[in-house]
């Protein structure tokens, strides 16, 4: 049979064709319903009708395009082909109905579907009875998608994909199943062959440094339980242990810990400690270990360095298990340029700004969002809304939002793009980051989010109606930076910084803070927190002791990075365990029962965390003793006897009769004391407890130990 082929059957052979489906597949033609089958590498193909009707295709041309009539009425149909000596049964995918109906692409294309990851991506589902996989990727300005894998042997021309509504690409693959791999081929706005992409919303990947997506049956994954309720709330303790997977404890042959052996181990210890929270570094898949997930290429994929996707449902139900909430490190804010990842996705800036000033990072070499696009927000607000609705996190902590916020963030003058209004701020992140917000709370109320905010942007934690942006939390960037610089210096001369301790209460309420000490202070050369610490190797744990407890007295919630908690000498390295040999020595192990001792007394005193972040629950008592390097404040919750003092000696001196006024008369009770000989102190104190003066003003008389706090409580 001899058939003359038409421009269109030469687009879809040499793969440039937009919409396969409009020539291959069953058509209506002079009285019958021809089918046209393209299939590389067959050197004979057959029909079978749905009356089982058998009937032989024509080659009509040498690239696999095979053409003749379909026997009987129905249009349904099998088809039978011979690739050398094997023979096999398979369906057509250009027989089956679109995968998005006209409802999913209005609500793509508004940009409104919070739940677009049930849509987009790879979907094993079931056709007309067949099953297979049902492939979705957006790519307005590509002249042709073909999805390629393990189902066609890599080959472009095998499954070539139509265009819907909004440049939206799809394509049903019977046969396809969960696990294969795949990813996506395209062709540019020109009909340049682009780089094969990795799926944007694939939800598992190969390890790297391979790069393909995986098929995942999400329906078959397990639901984490939930934390306990309300483990987010501003009156709540939070005391959050940041944590890098790859790298807290490692096994035998310096092999990662997988998240089932991560669930055996790190929720068990984490309670152990008495911390409230972990926080992930970023587990979305990445390529690049050493940028610790924060330059992710799947934002959907938990990593597969340590495992399935099932396997990180695994993790996340032990720690809610264990009672402990699971915050992520969420990265909206760039992404890196690997050849396979979102950069140039389609042949343009469909992901980024195309203008560099506006689209890449020039301090990591990154780029970034076009947060005035509407299908970039969509699939950003999406995706955080995913991992708490599929894995059951409790909250997001959302990186380098400085970097987001402001137009001109570390870029010199004249390289940058101002606003519409001729201003430094990104208008269109900010609306973003307001959307992401009122999405996160309105859909999981018992949620959380934090901001990386590095600068002094007004009412980031405050509600997007008053003008805020709306998140939970900010990280108190500016305490961080402030006390770390007071406690390194040698006592001679923190008096001369006194201010910097006394600064962070100025506006210690003007947003929900938590207080960090992050990996970001223990790499680079910024030394581990205990090698920050002066004096001799005695001073420097008492230093580190003091400083622990300070913050857990301080108002704000608690966040501390792994091996900080027994003394890490080390800096952070991502390719080795933390040390935990050091905990064979009772300075190291001295360091974890005062942080496992200061969780204890944060969860169980309501004055050291019910009011966090409000200012009724702090009152200055001692501000003005830098010579002797003192602080004295009251802790209070919101029962009227619900107090705690806290006094720090940030001196090397014993002070005796040191007086301090507090509101109720009697016995205060000495629930902590840093200098503690069972934490490596000098074991100076005030006996367990102590009395007030007679007077007519209740009063203390106290011995207070050397680089160390003491709390007190009033007894009932």
């Amino acid at each position: 049979m001899t058939v003359q082929l038409s421009d269109e059957a030469y687009a879809v052979v040499e793969g440039r064709h937009a919409d396969p489906f409009r020539y291959l597949g069953a058509h209506p033609e002079d009285g019958a319903t021809m089918v046209r089958v393209l299939l590389p590498d067959a050197v004979a193909v057959e029909v079978i009708g749905d009356n089982g009707h058998v009937a032989p295709l024509d080659q009509a041309h040498p690239a696999g395009l095979f053409v003749g009539p379909l026997p009987g009425a129905s249009p349904r149909y099998t088809l039978r082909a011979r690739f050398g000596d094997t023979t096999v049964e398979l369906q057509d995918p250009y027989r089956f109905p679109p995968i998005l109906s006209d409802f999913d692409l209005y609500l793509l294309g508004e940009g409104s579907d919070q739940r677009l990851y049930d849509k987009l991506g790879a979907h094993p589902m079931e056709l007309e009875g067949v099953a297979g996989v049902g492939f979705v990727v957006l790519a307005p300005n590509a002249r042709r998608v073909s999805v390629v894998g393990d189902f066609n042997f890599w080959n472009p021309l095998r499954h070539q994909m139509r265009v819907r509504g909004n440049g939206y690409w799809e394509l049903f693959v019977p046969g396809a199943r969960a696990g294969d791999h795949y990813k996506f081929d395209l062709a540019g706005p020109n009909g340049e062959q682009l780089p094969q992409k990795a799926d944007p919303l694939a939800f598992a990947a190969e390890l790297r440094p391979k790069t393909a997506s995986i098929v995942v049956d999400a329906t078959t994954l397990s639901r984490p339980r939930p934390a306990p309720e309300n483990i987010n709330a501003l009156s709540a303790p939070m005391s959050i242990y940041e944590v890098h997977l790859g790298s807290w404890r490692r096994k035998e042959g310096d092999q990662w810990l997988t998240y089932r052996e991560l669930a055996e181990q790190l929720p068990a210890y984490v309670r152990d400690m008495g911390f409230t929270h972990v926080e992930f570094l970023p587990v979305s898949e990445h390529p690049f270990d050493g940028s610790w997930g924060y330059q992710p290429t799947g934002l959907y994929a938990p990593t597969s360095r340590f495992g399935s996707p099932e396997d990180f449902c695994a993790l996340v139900d032990a720690c809610h298990a264990a009672g402990i909430g699971v915050i992520l490190d969420w990265v909206p804010g760039h992404f890196p340029d690997d050849p396979h990842g979102l950069g140039n996705f389609d042949g343009t800036a469909l992901y980024e700004h195309a203008n560099p000033m506006q689209g890449r990072h020039l301090d990591w070499g990154t780029l970034i969002y076009n947060y005035g696009r509407t299908e970039v927000v969509n699939f950003l607000t999406a995706n955080a809304l995913f991992w708490l609705e599929r894995y059951g996190i409790d909250g997001l902590r959302v990186d380098a939002v400085a970097s987001m916020l402001y137009l001109d963030y570390s870029r010199p003058a004249g390289g940058w793009i101002p606003n519409k209004f001729g201003g430094r701020e990104n208008i269109e992140a900010i609306d973003f980051i307001r959307r992401f917000n009122t999405e996160v709370y309105g859909k999981f109320p018992h949620a959380t989010t934090a901001a990386e905010e590095s600068t002094a942007w007004p009412q980031v934690s405050r509600p997007i109606e008053f003008g805020g942006l709306g998140f939970g939390y900010k990280w108190n960037m500016g305490w961080m930076h402030d006390t770390l610089n007071y406690i390194s210096k040698d006592p001679i001369h923190r008096k001369y910084h006194h201010g910097q301790i006394l600064f962070g209460l100025h506006y210690a309420f003007s947003e929900n803070f938590i207080l960090p000490l992050s990996h970001d202070e223990v790499v680079h050369g910024k030394r581990s927190i205990l090698g920050r610490m002066p004096g001799d190797e005695w001073q420097r744990f008492a230093n580190l002791r003091a400083y622990y407890a300070f913050m857990f007295g301080h108002p704000g919630k608690k966040l501390l990075f792994m091996g900080s908690e027994f003394g890490q000498e080390r800096e952070w390295s991502h390719d080795r365990s933390l040390d935990w040999h050091l905990l064979e020595y009772p300075k190291y192990s001295g360091i974890q029962a005062l942080l496992r001792d200061l969780n204890k007394l944060y969860r169980s005193l309501p004055a050291l965390h019910q009011l966090d972040c409000d200012p009724f629950g702090f009152e200055w008592l001692i501000t003005e003793d830098a010579n002797r390097n003192v602080f004295a404040w009251m802790r209070k919750g919101n029962d009227t006897r619900a107090r705690c003092l806290v006094i720090v000696n940030f001196s090397p001196n014993v002070y005796q009769d040191y007086r301090v006024r507090v509101p109720f008369p009697g016995r205060w009770r000495e629930v902590f004391n840093s200098d503690s000989a069972g934490y490596g102190g000098s074991n100076v104190g005030n006996g367990g407890e102590v009395r007030t003066l007679e007077g007519l003003v209740p009063e203390l008389s106290l011995t207070i130990p050397p680089l160390a706090a003491i709390f007190l409580t009033p007894e009932d």
